[in-house]
């Protein structure tokens, strides 16, 4: 953990959202001595068999931000999600704050743009955002120093930001009860995902981990905070010093069992464009597509 300058005297104020329609947490990450903050894995809302966008999610992160009179400095993706719409740009047009994702989202538009038969219009820069991060980078929310930690293997773009003792982990591990996650999108990788997740085990045993995710496994209550040390010991899939190999044999057989998330199709089109819907037609209409046999 040398070349990573983690900083535990430092505890971020962490408020969650959850949104029950599609088991997400979002988190407002405050600096504890001053106003700025951060939006982390925000939620656009829809109804995807209506064809409606609607922006309560999002609107609830607002007023409190609004309240509480706080300053977004950042809007932070973890990744891009395959079951949920982000409501970055929303926030950033009412809060300001700059887009961040990893830089590897090139790699995710590159391989989604041939899936949606995107045109060259459709930029696979990664300019749709303000900030790209690699491995290591930092940046600040007022007072706080934060990091990027790459973590692929769920997607290649994922990052998780550790924040003083705070680390938001995207979809790279679930509470210890619920695992880890797939890795059998397209540029996903089961033997690169856990060795992200050690990665994410090497940091302090008393670093906070905030999921991005949870589905209330065997019926308890949602959860969305842990420690490293309780992800160690406990979790189903990677604790208790499992190995490269079983983890990569259990992962690649479990995938194999799971559905595609209900909104993945939605999601990839516009989370790869930063949060943005796809540009209008000449009659000022917007569109999804459906790509037949594609994933």
């Amino acid at each position: 953990m040398s070349n990573y300058p983690v900083d535990m005297s430092a505890r971020p104020e962490v408020t969650p959202f959850f949104d029950p329609a599609t088991n997400t947490i979002s988190y407002v990450v405050k600096d504890p001595n001053s106003k700025s903050c951060a939006v982390v894995d925000s939620v656009m809302d829809i109804d995807y068999a209506a064809g409606r966008i609607t922006y309560e999610h999002a609107d609830e992160i607002i007023a409190y931000v609004q309240e509480k009179g706080l300053e977004v400095e950042w809007l932070i993706e973890t990744h891009v999600h395959a079951d949920h719409l982000s409501a970055a740009p929303y926030i950033q047009e009412k809060c300001g704050g700059k887009l961040g994702i990893g830089r590897n989202i090139t790699i995710v538009q590159e391989t989604f743009g041939k899936v949606f038969n995107e045109g060259t219009e459709f930029q696979r820069d990664g300019s749709q955002f303000d900030r790209l991060f690699d491995d290591g980078d930092t940046y600040e929310i007022g007072g706080l120093h934060c990091f990027a930690m790459h973590t692929p293997g769920h997607t290649p773009a994922c990052m998780t930001h550790v924040i003083g003792d705070a680390a938001f982990v995207g979809d790279t591990l679930f509470m210890p009860d619920g695992g880890s996650a797939r890795a059998d999108f397209p540029g996903g990788d089961a033997g690169t995902l856990y060795d992200s997740i050690q990665k994410v085990l090497a940091l302090p045993a008393e670093m906070r981990l905030f999921m991005c995710h949870d589905y209330g496994p065997n019926g308890r209550d949602i959860q969305w905070e842990t420690t490293v040390a309780a992800e160690k010991d406990e979790n189903i899939h990677v604790g208790g010093g499992k190995s490269r190999e079983e983890f990569v044999e259990m992962r690649t057989k479990r995938d194999a069992q799971l559905d595609m998330p209900r909104l993945i199709l939605p999601s990839l089109q516009v989370n790869m464009r930063g949060g943005k819907m796809p540009p209008k037609d000449k009659d000022g209409r917007q569109f999804l597509k459906l790509p037949v046999n594609a994933l």
